[in-house]
């Protein structure tokens, strides 16, 4: 498709470039199951044989076992490649087809516009994905030579921007050696693009596997069954990247400890106009992270429906240890130990995107709001709006108090989410009960009946008084229906996230 034409266009199948991006990422698992084979062979082979002859065949087996794990590298780089690829041409057939659909009903001039945005769409997702294979092929013919080391690796306390100018410095060769032989330290390091991190995880998960089977052999009682649970979570973690159907997804942390972390985007933010990083509430872990994934898919389904003329990413973020019982969530120590993390994670959004910056929103949701209006309290949280779902309270009594653009703090509470009925503050709670005992008969209803503005952790956010934008969730929606298809909360988060709302 070097050369972009309507005929062309309104011809291709994207299906067919997403199987051709399925079948390189099965090749990859291929590979690892080879790949892990060696370890076994090598093991006993060191420690059976002795001397030159043994040295030399072990020096072999190594050396094929990194060309598979190279090879399998490659193989998802092709895989990312034809993935953003098929999603560009889907939102481009959207465009088409929608340019086609108006010309009964517009003008010819609005029509010709909309078929050259389509072209537009399709021809730069062309020429990126050429120029990506083009890298991925001079780098499987050119020669196996461990590079030279190049600059020092960057200090625990470098910013993602250091982290980012650092591996821009490195060659090609030197990137692919350090994702092969330090996965563990480059996956969760912010300021390393996403794609580089994707690979880097990914080759990690075999390994996370096994920690996972050697801990529960010697685990007993509530230990394993946290292991278990972590087992379960890593198990549907793995089936979801090798998943064919919707966008796909990239690792870029997964930690083990506690209840587990992970944080998956559904899209390549570095290569996304807009991207939504969405931060989960209290009991969120591991284990129940398909949920919570679900969830940012469909919003970034929904916006390449609503704006397909942008690339949209939404990202999964549980990169904080998430309360699961009431007493933990009554304090705000682990929404301010979060905030940290989510806002260093922010800036390395903005540090490896591609070209100009995107449009970046974080959304938090029931507890997770507390963790966001904590990372906004202060200046540098790198986000262009905030949206707080079903909220305790987010540690401030008003909007001008976070250090977000002027107009972009977004709030909505459905009528039925409990949260705004249990998550009362001490006060509003000693009035209700006042309330009930004085009021014969209708007082309990009147005083627990009512949603409250007095939250736990401050004004309720969705209270007109706090100075947010309001925009409607359906009234049934409880506590987390508010991404259910077809209704209004999910298309309001998703304007927020295109940038569109007003």
């Amino acid at each position: 498709m070097s050369d972009v034409t309507y005929a062309r266009l309104r011809a291709t199948d994207p299906g067919r470039w997403r199987a051709a991006a399925f079948a390189w990422r099965a090749w990859a698992a291929l590979a690892g199951h080879w790949s892990a084979e060696f370890g076994p062979h090598l093991a006993r082979l060191t420690s059976a044989w002795f001397g030159a002859a043994a040295t030399a065949a072990a020096t072999r087996l190594a050396t094929l076992r990194r060309g598979l794990i190279l090879f399998r590298l490659m193989c998802w780089e092709v895989d990312q490649a034809l993935s953003e690829f098929a999603a560009a041409l889907g939102r481009a057939k959207t465009l088409l087809a929608r340019a086609v659909g108006a010309i009964p009903s517009a003008s010819a001039v609005a029509d010709a516009a909309r078929v050259d945005q389509a072209l537009g769409v399709a021809a730069a997702a062309d020429t990126a994905a050429a120029g990506r294979l083009a890298e991925v092929t001079a780098a499987a013919v050119a020669p196996e030579v461990p590079p030279a080391p190049g600059s020092p690796l960057p200090p625990c306390t470098a910013t993602p921007a250091q982290v980012r100018r650092w591996w821009d410095a490195l060659t090609p060769e030197q990137r692919r050696w350090l994702v092969a032989t330090q996965p563990g330290w480059l996956g969760p390091l912010d300021g390393v693009p996403v794609g580089f991190r994707d690979l880097a995880n990914r080759l990690l998960l075999d390994d996370r596997h096994a920690e996972l089977n050697r801990a529960a052999a010697g685990a007993r009682g509530g230990d394993l069954r946290r292991i278990r649970d972590l087992r379960l979570g890593l198990d549907r973690l793995a089936d979801r990247l090798a998943d064919a159907d919707g966008p796909r997804a990239y690792l870029l942390r997964l930690d083990l400890a506690e209840e587990g972390r992970a944080v998956v985007a559904l899209g390549d933010p570095d290569r996304a106009d807009n991207v939504l990083t969405s931060v989960p509430g209290m009991t969120a872990g591991l284990a129940s992270y398909r949920g919570e994934l679900v969830r940012a898919e469909r919003v970034a389904v929904r916006a390449a429906e609503l704006g397909p003329d942008a690339a949209t990413s939404a990202v999964m973020w549980l990169d904080y240890d998430a309360p699961d019982f009431i007493d933990e969530a009554a304090g705000a120590g682990r929404a301010e130990a979060g905030a940290v993390q989510l806002r260093r994670f922010q800036q390395g959004l903005r540090a490896t995107h591609d070209g100009g910056p995107a449009h970046q929103t974080v959304l938090g949701h029931s507890y997770g709001s507390l963790v966001v209006g904590t990372a906004a309290r202060t200046p540098g949280l790198a986000a262009d709006s905030v949206v707080f779902v079903g909220s305790p309270g987010v540690g401030v009594d008003s909007a001008s108090q976070l250090h977000v653009p002027r107009g972009q703090v977004w709030s909505t509470t459905s009528r039925s989410d409990v949260i705004q009925y249990a998550a009362v503050s001490p006060r509003s709670l000693i009035e209700d009960l006042a309330v009930s005992a004085a009021v014969p008969a209708i007082g309990p209803w009147y005083a627990f009946g009512r949603p409250e503005d007095d939250l736990w952790f401050g004004r309720n956010p969705s209270d007109p008084a706090f100075g947010a934008h309001l925009f409607a969730s359906q009234w049934n929606a409880g506590h987390l229906g508010y991404w259910d298809v077809g209704r209004p909360a999910l298309d309001g988060i998703t304007s927020i996230t295109l940038g569109r709302a007003r």
